[in-house]
């Protein structure tokens, strides 16, 4: 297992405090639940009896979530987890769960993916088009008289063809940034 694969080890005092073993510090629940939303896998392992307490933190924050009001899981769910502590289900339970955020986190990075090559989604507002024409026109009277057929600079011209391309992205650039700006107004 490479290094950057283990879990970060959180060691917990008798005095319940958390220590992060990597940057020699204390840490607190907040601080763990940002390594996680992070990417990052933790153990928190007692330090005294070597028990592995990860489960009971992990659900210490969840409890402490729900309860500020950012609720993720609903009554019902609630309900439904308490009730397959105490049915056949509990067998069942671990595995439809992980399968299920298995798929959630898949079908998010496939939306990312697909986001990327989405087309611009400002193509629906009212006046885009226009909006659109008359940046158009705009890079036209910028661009003066160079062409897509150009082979070469105008004699007397010291611009070289490299010199107008890159100019050319350069305004491009700016003219998607622009769009961007204001996709976000």
């Amino acid at each position: 297992m490479a290094e950057g694969d283990k879990p970060l080890l959180i060691k917990r005092y008798a005095s319940r405090r958390l220590y992060n073993t990597e940057t020699s510090d204390y840490v607190t629940l907040d601080d763990i639940a940002k390594f996680i939303r992070a990417g990052r896998e933790v153990q928190i392992i007692d330090l005294k009896s070597g028990d592995d307490l990860t489960r009971q933190y992990l659900l210490q924050i969840i409890a402490e979530h729900e309860s500020k009001g950012e609720s993720v899981l609903p009554i019902t769910v609630l309900n439904d987890l308490v009730r397959s502590y105490t049915s056949n289900a509990q067998s069942v339970v671990p595995q439809f769960l992980a399968a299920s955020f298995e798929m959630l986190r898949d079908s998010q990075s496939k939306m990312l993916e697909k986001f990327g090559t989405m087309p611009n989604p400002m193509v629906g507002v009212p006046g885009f088009e226009a909006m659109q024409r008359q940046q158009e026109a705009f890079l036209k009277s910028m661009m003066g008289g160079w062409t897509a057929g150009a082979t070469g600079p105008a004699p007397g011209d010291a611009a070289t063809e490299d010199d107008k391309d890159a100019e050319l992205r350069k305004i491009k650039q700016q003219l998607a940034d622009l769009q961007s700006k204001l996709s976000n107004l």
